[in-house]
């Protein structure tokens, strides 16, 4: 709420959104929740650059690999740190700016299948 209330531009734009989904309706219901894509592109951003758990739970790996010339042998424990991926230039355009717009029809997702965007784990350990 902290970064949307800080820029007019991005407030205003959220607020038309509500506006236009819930305006004629006699209350606010979930069902329209899938029409607030901007909103839901704010909340997307948030978690990219403040992921509610930075690290993800460590894995043991299961075999030997090199990874950037970095010998991980089997067993290692793997801790992925969501924080620095949130800010990486190279999944990122301009990662320190708050820009909700990258997510509007982006597939990614909160599911785990983009590296770039693994805030809850993935695959079989993401959580439910």
């Amino acid at each position: 709420m902290k970064k949307m209330v800080r820029d007019p531009r991005i407030m205003k734009k959220a607020r038309a959104e509500v506006r236009e989904v819930f305006n004629e309706k006699e209350m606010v219901d979930e069902i329209y929740m899938n029409e607030l894509k901007y909103l839901k592109s704010i909340l997307k951003e948030t978690l990219r650059l403040h992921p509610t758990t930075p690290l993800l739970i460590p894995r043991e790996y299961g075999e030997a690999c090199e990874i950037n010339g970095y010998h991980i042998p089997i067993k290692s424990k793997v801790i992925i740190n969501v924080w620095t991926i949130g800010r990486d230039p190279n999944y990122w355009t301009q990662p320190e700016r708050f820009y909700p717009e990258r997510f509007i029809d982006s597939s990614i997702d909160y599911k785990g299948s983009n590296f770039e965007y693994i805030l809850f784990g993935a695959r079989r350990r993401i959580c439910p």
